[in-house]
């Protein structure tokens, strides 16, 4: 299902917290909303949800508004300050949260087993909830925000707080998720999860959407010059000293991959290097190319002057 945010605003009296928002989110794609904090992800957020209403603008399912209907039917929401109840077993919380989504009671066991399996829980369906682990909990809090079967599913910081373990385990089921076909929207500022996770990103700076895209075409295009990385088969001198005469080479150096050094060309120009490398007699074993990393790619698009204390870090999460 296609979601897109069209000319999204939302101010808080004179603060506005989103200054004209437009973003596409691709069906099936894990899509990760970074910014820095007050930055407006979280009040995107929670317009997508449908917990607060925009000041203009709108949110689209498929080319249709967001109603309260089809916010209820097609999205499910993960906080990041997730509600359990401690005095109930596994099966019995997951059961109450059936229940207000009016699933019949004949239906429930078989949903409440399937979606324990998913998030690697069946082994804690009599168990009481206060029993479980941190990680454990966001687990189950986020098989329960699948109890309805959305088809949109939305994570405000699903891996904070979760140590290594948890955030691995928490990355496959989120794959798994999107590999059913579910859309995934994750909001973090734990940026390498995020690279490693998402297929799409967005990120967000006072308000405005300043890149949107595929992670590794977002990338690419905000690299000023390719860097590769080349294995001489042999001592790496001959390499480098023909490196240091083509122009269109930045200085070389000695790298754990190899010879890494900056390339102004296109892929053609490449395929003519390796040629012309390979001409000289010298032997190669592997080229490769270095990707920059999505830190990167948030220091150069975010500024952190005055987002401080902005409307959208001002509004309290609504209570489970």
């Amino acid at each position: 299902m296609m979601l897109e945010l069209v000319d999204l605003v939302k101010k808080f009296g004179r603060t506005t917290a989103l200054d004209g928002v437009n973003l596409c989110v691709a069906p099936r794609s894990i899509f990760g909303f970074v910014g820095p904090n007050g930055a407006g992800k979280t009040t995107a957020i929670k317009i997508i949800t449908g917990l607060i209403a925009p000041t203009s603008g709108g949110v689209r399912l498929n080319g249709e508004g967001l109603t309260d209907r089809t916010c209820a039917e097609k999205i499910g929401y993960m906080p990041d300050f997730f509600g359990v109840y401690d005095n109930l077993k596994v099966n019995e919380y997951m059961d109450f949260y059936a229940g207000t989504y009016y699933i019949p009671y004949a239906k429930r066991r078989g949903i409440i087993h399937e979606l324990l399996e998913t998030v690697n829980l069946s082994d804690k369906y009599d168990a009481y909830v206060d029993s479980l682990s941190r990680g454990m909990k966001q687990r189950l809090c986020l098989a329960r925000s699948l109890v309805h079967d959305p088809d949109i599913l939305v994570l405000d910081e699903p891996a904070s707080g979760l140590d290594p373990r948890s955030r691995v385990e928490m990355k496959a089921v989120l794959r798994r998720l999107s590999g059913t076909g579910k859309t995934v929207i994750v909001s973090s500022h734990i940026l390498p999860e995020l690279s490693e996770m998402c297929t799409d990103i967005g990120v967000i700076s006072r308000g405005k959407i300043v890149a949107a895209g595929n992670v590794e075409d977002i990338l690419r295009n905000l690299q000023s010059a390719r860097i590769l990385q080349m294995r001489p088969l042999g001592e790496p001198d001959a390499l480098i000293n023909f490196l240091r005469s083509l122009p269109e080479a930045g200085e070389p150096a000695l790298a754990s991959g190899g010879i890494e050094f900056s390339f102004a060309g296109d892929d053609t120009a490449l395929a003519g290097l390796i040629a012309a490398v390979t001409a000289q007699g010298i032997g190669i074993t592997a080229v490769s190319e270095k990707q920059g990393s999505l830190e990167d790619v948030y220091m150069q698009l975010t500024s952190f002057s005055g987002e401080g204390g902005h409307a959208d870090e001002q509004q309290s999460e609504p209570g489970i």
